[in-house]
């Protein structure tokens, strides 16, 4: 247990710019003691002692602020940041080198007794502030999902969850450099790139407008100066499209 509590610690510091000791990170981390009493509680459940497991549970969430169900299982290196209002429900499962941070939810949308209700998060998923994933499905391994996102489907490996409902963002190509930046930085699972696809094409849709709007206005010039008259219409409200952009942002 003592590995594994120095194994926490180490994955903190890599992760954390905020953390400036072994000393510190043990004392003041409530993630960190967050996951070590849940692998009490969760000790306890397996074998058993139902009860026990809860109220230890129960303990963790009022010393803590993140409330664990004593049934979830989490994998090594799990990062709980901050944490405060953290809710990882009994089915959940949560794989290696994870970050999660405050206001997260790992909720069900089954009242299905004994059936498998929370989601799957694969290896070094990233799940930013107040993001709630619901259901039982899975967030594959190296995923990332922005901060207040609702997920309620399946996200690829490597893609970005973002928006409510989320989108998915598919991910892009990168070098292997570019790649492990990406990994290492991407803190409240923001994005080098993360735009909200949504946000992408309407100002697609815009710039296509404008153009339009140009050539049509360049095709009347070429007429009148050619003699022919075009037919006038009303005058409407100059398009913008500076402040189309503004409002999608």
């Amino acid at each position: 247990m003592f590995s594994q509590i120095q194994e926490d610690i180490s994955s903190i510091i890599e992760r954390d710019p905020a953390a400036r000791s072994r000393w510190e990170v043990l004392t003041c981390y409530p993630g960190l003691h967050a996951v070590v009493m849940h692998r009490w509680a969760n000790a306890c459940w397996r074998a058993g002692f139902k009860w026990l497991g809860r109220f230890i549970s129960h303990i963790a969430r009022g010393l803590t602020g993140i409330e664990i169900h004593p049934g979830a299982t989490i994998g090594r290196r799990v990062f709980i940041d901050h944490g405060f209002g953290v809710v990882i429900g009994e089915t959940a499962e949560i794989g290696d080198d994870c970050t999660i941070y405050q206001g997260v939810t790992l909720g069900g949308t089954s009242l299905s007794k004994g059936a498998k209700r929370h989601p799957t998060l694969g290896r070094g998923v990233i799940i930013g502030a107040g993001a709630k994933v619901l259901g039982a499905f899975t967030v594959g391994e190296g995923a990332k999902v922005g901060s207040n996102a609702v997920v309620v489907k399946e996200v690829p490996p490597g893609a970005t969850a973002v928006g409510n409902p989320a989108r998915i963002i598919e991910k892009e190509v990168l070098s292997s450099r570019e790649d492990a930046a990406a990994r290492m930085f991407a803190a409240y699972g923001l994005t080098p790139n993360g735009d909200d696809p949504l946000s992408k094409a309407m100002h697609g849709l815009i710039d296509n407008a404008a153009s339009q709007e140009l050539q049509l206005v360049k095709i009347v010039e070429a007429l009148k100066a050619a003699g022919i008259q075009c037919e006038t219409v009303p005058e409407l409200d100059k398009f913008n499209r500076d402040l189309l952009s503004k409002l999608v942002e």
